[in-house]
């Protein structure tokens, strides 16, 4: 009788031990990344890699400024289209024109007018103002940012390469503007003939196969 009475208490013992919760472990998580802000959902980039001292900020661009210890700065920007952000109780500035490093450095000192030593971040989250569009035979055709300089055969691979075998390879048009347009041989290039066509994009720039 004895064991009968000590082998169920053996049992409730161990099905309370797996029934201890496992202390919780603080996630090392990177925090989550900045709230899209109302119409701009989808962006095409986030978190662009551009970079900072060259890549010049344009209209309609959103910007990612971060003031440590100061929430209340801290935020997504988008440039308006006159090329003016506003800062919360420091009012517009002009960001067209302005390298990310540029603007950092502008900013930092509006920022010291009222706040101790601020320590000032801008990114690009979403190239807006430089794109180039491809379209026709390729396997991903629409519009790209422009976030560093891309040659017609990087732009084509970007949008997936070919989309068949009867792709016009050939005669890839690139439309520019009112210029007429200018064409690339796709299979020339790789056979290293007239690698001068290959030219880099500009904002604006659409690159047609047919």
């Amino acid at each position: 009788m004895a064991v009968l009475i000590v082998l169920p208490a053996l049992f409730a013992a161990a099905g309370a031990a797996q029934s201890t919760p496992t202390p919780a472990v603080e996630s090392s998580a990177p925090p989550s990344t900045p709230k899209a802000l109302p119409g701009l959902n989808d962006p095409a980039v986030s978190g662009a890699q551009v970079d900072l001292g060259t890549y010049v900020i344009g209209a309609n661009d959103v910007l990612n400024i971060v003031v440590f210890e100061n929430k209340e700065f801290t935020g997504l920007y988008p440039v308006r289209t006159d090329g003016i952000l506003t800062i919360p109780l420091f009012g517009d500035m002009k960001a067209e024109g302005l390298t990310p490093l540029q603007l950092k450095k502008q900013l930092t000192e509006t920022f010291s007018e009222k706040l101790k030593d601020p320590e000032v971040s801008v990114t690009v989250w979403e190239v807006r103002s430089k794109k180039y569009i491809v379209a026709g035979q390729v396997k991903r055709p629409g519009s790209y940012p422009l976030i560093h300089p891309v040659t017609v055969f990087e732009a084509i691979n970007e949008a997936g390469g070919f989309t068949d075998t009867f792709a016009n390879k050939k005669n890839i048009l690139i439309i520019r503007g009112t210029d007429p347009p200018r064409k690339f041989n796709f299979e020339d290039y790789l056979k290293n003939k007239n690698r001068d066509k290959n030219i880099e994009l500009q904002n604006g720039d659409t690159v047609y196969v047919k």
